[in-house]
């Protein structure tokens, strides 16, 4: 069970927003490569990076903080945001990037999707963002029929390496995780799946620990850390004990 960092990047700044809102970013630090030294040395694995411009505009713009962030931290980072072709996809592994995550084209192209699972074993992962229970795209700013099983159904089988579940209306509100989605969703598929989207205390660190989460890869957390909510040492202390626990 992995904590995530998040970054998520609007202007080379690293903010958070409410509910997908990029009018209603907050900035918790204008060095977003700060950032992610600060998330390692306080003991985190990982680290999930969002282009949030890049989402809405479909093509990265933040590509020199995402840089910046790479050469700051030796975790493995993950990365979203206006990522839509093979070219764009090999692009930032060369770069040193851990995984892809695929929002918008998973949706508008399924194959490209599964022919980066067969170029790029064990890197592409899939993010579904949903409101409502039905999927949004083009960096929230679109709403699509398909409910957030079926395109997660899709891929099962194609090597997608995780799945990035993020509840919208969740999402910077701080209302703790919609653990019930997020779990039905693991049930439907094999792959893992990673919650995101309204984490908020240790309340939610906790429920991370029960034995029916053990089949998430993890959650992400955003707000909570930033403002204080969640200490990172007991956080990471407390997962530490329960896979421990596990093994």
């Amino acid at each position: 069970m992995i904590l995530f960092p998040a970054i998520d990047l609007k202007d080379g700044e690293c903010v958070r927003l409410k509910l997908g809102e990029m009018d209603s970013a907050t900035v918790y630090n204008t060095d977003p490569a700060a950032q992610a030294a600060s998330f390692e040395e306080q003991g985190f694995e990982w680290l999930h990076v969002v282009d949030l411009n890049g989402a809405f505009e479909g093509k990265s713009i933040n590509g020199e903080a995402v840089q910046a962030i790479l050469k700051a931290t030796g975790n493995p980072v993950q990365l979203g945001g206006g990522i839509r072709t093979l070219d764009h996809i090999e692009a930032w592994l060369d770069k040193g990037l851990a995984r892809v995550i695929l929002g918008t084209i998973a949706v508008r192209d399924p194959d490209l999707v599964k022919d980066a699972c067969r170029k790029f074993p064990g890197k592409i992962a899939v993010g579904i963002d949903a409101r409502g229970g039905k999927v949004a795209v083009e960096g929230w700013a679109e709403a699509s029929e398909l409910a957030a099983a079926e395109l997660a159904e899709r891929f099962e089988g194609a090597g997608v390496a995780a799945i990035i579940y993020t509840d919208i209306d969740r999402d910077g509100v701080l209302t703790g995780i919609n653990w019930e989605s997020t779990l039905a969703l693991a049930d439907k598929v094999a792959i893992p799946v990673i919650a995101s989207g309204g984490l908020a205390s240790m309340a939610d660190i906790v429920r991370m620990t029960m034995p029916d989460a053990a089949r998430l890869e993890g959650a992400i957390s955003g707000r909570a850390l930033y403002d204080g909510r969640i200490d990172p040492k007991e956080a990471l202390a407390l997962l530490a004990q329960a896979r421990g626990q596990a093994k």
